[in-house]
């Protein structure tokens, strides 16, 4: 079997809700896993493809603000589709500014939460492509020998070839020669494209 392009994933009690959801979201040719409680989805074997969660406010055990926070105390960056019976402007408030995608109050119209989950999806979907390329470029950073990773942090601070060299106690040329390689493994172009490179990666000052 092929994988998913994508799979929304629907938390709620109420399994009415749930079946309308996965009926609804399905009519568009999307896959749909249901879950009762938000246990039920930390414990699921999940795809690892573009998701969201239709998540509801109010849940057996935990609520959905609640689960929200411990899902990015996680680290887990799903994005979430808040739905709600009872939610009121304070709930949505706090899920927006905790990063929801959407809080829709039911009964909500089915065109307001597949447009939701497409956003969703998109986010997801541009969140994975930059952390793909984050960890590329991460993996070519730690390919570069110990004094290419020296001569990478003078240069992207702002240090010409000649100060670089006094500070390292070496020549200008082999400076020179270090800095083609590391641009080369990086596979920059630039040495402005380089700095964004490493500026991109965040890495502590020891480090880069």
């Amino acid at each position: 079997m092929t994988e998913p392009a994508s799979v929304i994933f629907v938390v709620d009690d109420d399994p009415s809700i749930r079946r309308a959801i996965k009926r609804l979201v399905e009519s568009v040719g999307l896959q749909v896993e249901l879950f009762g409680a938000a246990q039920e989805f930390l414990q699921s074997q999940r795809q690892d493809v573009p998701s969201c969660l239709v998540l509801d406010i109010r849940l057996p055990g935990i609520s959905g603000l609640d689960f929200q926070r411990e899902l990015a105390e996680a680290k887990n960056n799903i994005p979430i589709i808040f739905i709600s019976a009872h939610g009121d402007v304070p709930m949505a408030v706090r899920a927006m500014k905790a990063g929801a995608v959407e809080f829709l109050t039911k009964p909500f119209r089915d065109q307001d939460l597949l447009d939701a989950v497409q956003v969703a999806l998109d986010r997801d979907r541009a969140r994975r492509e930059r952390e793909g390329e984050i960890a590329t470029l991460r993996e070519r950073f730690e390919s570069l020998s110990p004094r290419e990773h020296e001569v990478v942090a003078m240069v992207v601070s702002g240090m010409l070839n000649k100060q670089t060299a006094a500070e390292l106690g070496t020549t200008e040329n082999t400076v020179k020669v270090h800095r083609s390689r590391a641009m080369e493994k990086m596979q920059a172009q630039s040495l402005a494209e380089l700095v964004k490179m490493v500026e991109r990666l965040k890495l502590p000052p020891q480090a880069s």
